[in-house]
This record gives C-alpha cells, sequence and structure tokens, in this order.
C-alpha cells in the first residue's frame, strides 16, 4: 500500500511564502516523476510542478520564477518551496507520485495525497 503525506499549508499573506513537503511510504521499486497539483474551487486540477527521478522539472507558467520543486530520490520525497504567494495560488494542493511497484512492473502507477490546503488572503 503506497501512501502520499502532505504538510506544510496553511494561511499566509500575500508576497508572503510556504513551503510544501510531500513523503512516499509502502512498496515502491522506483518513483520515476513526483510532484504537485492544485485545485481551486470550481476549477479542475492543474499542474504546478513536478520533478523527475533524474531532476528534469516543469511548471506551469502561472508560478515559474515564484516556486521551486525539489526532491531526495533516497527519502521518496518532494518539496515546493513557494515565494511570492498571490490570491489566485489558493487551492488545495496535492502530492502525485507515478511510479513502479516492482522491477517487473509494466507500466507506472499514479498516486495521489489527501491534499493540504494553501490560502493566500490579508
Amino acid at each position: 500500500q503506497v501512501q502520499l503525506v502532505e504538510s506544510g499549508g496553511g494561511l499566509v499573506q500575500p508576497g508572503g511564502s510556504l513551503r510544501l513537503s510531500c513523503a512516499a511510504s509502502g512498496s515502491i521499486f522506483r518513483i520515476n516523476v513526483m510532484g504537485w497539483y492544485r485545485q481551486a474551487p470550481g476549477e479542475e486540477r492543474e499542474l504546478v510542478a513536478v520533478v523527475t527521478s533524474g531532476g528534469s522539472t516543469n511548471y506551469a507558467d502561472s508560478v515559474k520564477g515564484r516556486f521551486t520543486i525539489s526532491r531526495d530520490n533516497a527519502k521518496n520525497t518532494v518539496s515546493l518551496q513557494m515565494l511570492s504567494l498571490k490570491a489566485e495560488d489558493t487551492a488545495v494542493y496535492y502530492c502525485y507520485a507515478s511510479l513502479l511497484l516492482t522491477r517487473a512492473a509494466l507500466r507506472a502507477s499514479q498516486y495521489w495525497g489527501q491534499g493540504t490546503q494553501v490560502t493566500v488572503s490579508s
């Protein structure tokens, strides 16, 4: 049973910063991609940032230059440093992982965390 557990959400004023963290646990052979998505009320879930096991990153245009994703492959963790937060960053942030459960797995499995609320408001 694979679990993704997030931490670090909360309430912050515009211009402030937060750091989200996510740890994957369970029987995992290799995590290919790890990252963050978010969903605001009434909106679809959207990509925020992801990072591959090799360190390649992909960011949503709306967060480039403000958010930084980092990953520890040995610990199966991923973090998102968020700076210069704006009201439009308010959403539930979900940790995501695409991983291989075993060496013999034919395709990757997708997992999501339970979500952590980030609210940017004065």
